[in-house]
């Protein structure tokens, strides 16, 4: 199956479906976040660093960059977000924007090899994007829609996904470098959404053999307790071959979730990941970690 790799200065990450799942952080975007917002404008970065870090202690194993901020110079704020994320983290990043000067500002000074958000099925994107992508060596998420708009048939959706892989190909960049997102549309809205997603996604994993990705917040907007809402669509969407999406970390059953099913998948050899994570070292009367003591002890040679 295909492996999508991915790179920091430091780190490699590996989207596959064959490898534990892959969360994308995605709380550096100003987008729905006013105060965010308004530090970018005013040059303010601080809480571009103390996301970045929260997410990746939180479990992300790679970072949405976005800085789509009207009335500002997208280019520059994002060439300077990523080269603060990558001095204070060693993990790749997704960079996220729909203007091309920002997308080459920030490929520029990016160190590795980047994910590219995102190109679509339009013609003009294609021509657009395509050649940035090869230019720089990186990868890029493949929107499955076109100048038609989003269709509501999963087939259709298909098919544009399938044009696009073709055309990358036509420019040299091969499919294990395109991360097709289905593109979900909220269930609130669209009764059928979660259903047309997963059978997308079953077609993407079983026909088109890409990886995938997804804004996986988006299946609840507008509806109360959403964590729920998208936990069970991350649950069902890896079992129908999503390997990875674009969430917030911070949201532990999300998490919890993401880990839980990687077990259930035998995504998690021996259960190492979960048990690392979730494993509550006994205590003694005194507050110290008495499972840890007792091991040092057990592991001095007689």
């Amino acid at each position: 199956m295909t492996d999508t790799i991915v790179s920091s200065a430091t780190r490699e990450v590996v989207i596959s479906c064959d490898r534990p799942f892959v969360i994308i952080g995605e709380r550096i975007n100003p987008t729905g976040r006013k105060i965010l917002a308004a530090e970018l404008a005013a040059n303010n970065f601080s809480r571009v660093e103390s996301d970045a870090l929260a997410q990746v202690a939180a479990g992300a194993q790679m970072l949405d960059v976005n800085a789509g901020i009207p009335m500002i110079d997208e280019p520059a704020v994002l060439a300077k977000i990523i080269q603060l994320v990558q001095a204070v983290t060693h993990v790749p990043l997704c960079i996220d924007s729909s203007v091309m000067d920002a997308l080459e500002a920030g490929l520029s000074v990016y160190k590795g090899k980047a994910l590219v958000n995102s190109v679509t099925g339009d013609e003009e994107s294609l021509q657009r994007v395509l050649p940035l992508v090869k230019k720089y060596g990186a990868a890029v998420v493949a929107i499955s829609n076109d100048e038609t708009g989003i269709s509501q048939d999963p087939d259709v959706r298909f098919a544009v996904a399938k044009r696009i892989v073709e055309r990358a190909s036509d420019y040299g960049i091969p499919a294990c470098d395109i991360v097709v997102d289905p593109l979900i549309m909220p269930v609130g809205a669209v009764g059928q959404a979660g259903r047309q997603a997963l059978k997308l996604l079953y077609r993407l994993h079983h026909e088109l053999r890409v990886n995938t990705t997804c804004g996986a917040s988006n299946i609840s907007f507008g509806l109360p307790k959403r964590e729920g809402i998208n936990s069970a669509f991350l649950a069902m969407a890896m079992s129908a071959g999503l390997t990875s999406a674009i969430t917030n970390p911070l949201h532990e059953e999300v998490l919890r979730t993401c880990f839980a099913s990687d077990v259930l998948m035998g995504h998690d050899p021996d259960c190492l990941n979960w048990i690392r994570r979730y494993r509550e070292v006994p205590t003694d009367a005194h507050g110290g970690e008495r499972g840890r003591r007792e091991t040092r002890r057990r592991s001095v040679p007689a």
